[in-house]
């Protein structure tokens, strides 16, 4: 579960490194974010001479958390940490490559160009 002020790592090549989130998306007014929802973040660390900058507004696709969650099958699936893609307003990464495993809930909220790059799909 991502809410307001929580840290992230970046799971592509965009050139962020850490992100920080200031707003999820939704209908009404949603507190959390979960695998697979869009959310506004502000980059926090960048690699030095990229495309993003410190301190510039993205959005982003939750693809890893920390929190379990549990599919319909009672499989039950955490990750180490809270990853996220960097995307552009058509839904595409930013970025060329994935890294890590990502959620199989990407391919159902149609972030296909995220499934197929990314190594692993759980």
């Amino acid at each position: 579960m991502i809410q307001t002020q929580s840290r992230l790592d970046v799971a592509d090549n965009s050139g962020a490194r850490k992100l920080m989130c200031i707003r999820v998306l939704g209908t009404g007014n949603r507190k959390y974010a979960d695998t697979g929802d869009t959310i506004v973040a502000v980059v926090k660390e960048a690699v030095p001479n990229a495309s993003l900058k410190r301190s510039e507004v993205v959005r982003v696709v939750v693809v890893c958390t920390r929190k379990e969650m549990k599919r319909d099958n009672g499989m039950i699936l955490r990750f180490d940490d809270n990853a996220a893609v960097v995307i552009n307003q058509e839904g595409n990464p930013r970025g060329t490559r994935i890294f890590g495993p990502v959620a199989r809930e990407l391919r159902e909220r149609n972030f296909t160009r995220i499934v197929s790059l990314a190594p692993e799909v759980l």
